[in-house]
């Protein structure tokens, strides 16, 4: 069996659909997990599909993903804007590294401009909706083909 993709969501991503509709939408996380789930098979992945509202659990995903990983497809919700230890995590991997938003960051409060993770990350997905996720799952399959 391939080596699946980790798909890891942070804090408050378990709201998802429920939290600020207007902003990211009426999909659960849940709905997004079985859409994902959905388009590996039908690409031949397998994926490992997590969420977190502590940064410590977020980091020892990435650190499994690390022995077992293709890639790392993360949202690190507000973690993006202030985990210097999700970077530091995400640069002891060596497979590709996804960023996710899924509304526009660069539309939003000053704050939420500027991404640890994106120093880290091949690509960044952000302003898609959920939709993202799966841009990233067809990104992420190019990437570990190389």
């Amino acid at each position: 069996m391939a080596q699946p993709i980790y798909i890891l969501n942070g804090p408050n991503l378990n709201l998802l659909g429920l939290r600020q509709p207007e902003i990211y939408g009426r999909a659960t996380l849940e709905d997004v997990a079985e859409d994902c789930a959905s388009l590996a098979e039908e690409l031949g992945m397998t994926i490992r599909f997590h969420q977190s509202n502590h940064e410590g659990q977020i980091i020892d995903w990435i650190h499994q993903a690390r022995g077992e990983g293709a890639g790392v497809i993360i949202n690190p919700g507000a973690l993006t804007h202030t985990s210097i230890a999700i970077l530091d995590a995400l640069n002891a991997f060596d497979g590709p590294v996804i960023e996710v938003h899924i509304s526009n960051i660069h539309k939003r409060e000053s704050f939420r401009h500027h991404s640890y993770v994106s120093l880290r990350a091949e690509g960044v997905i952000a302003g898609c909706g959920v939709e993202g996720y799966l841009l990233a799952l067809r990104r992420m399959k190019t990437l570990v083909a190389k």
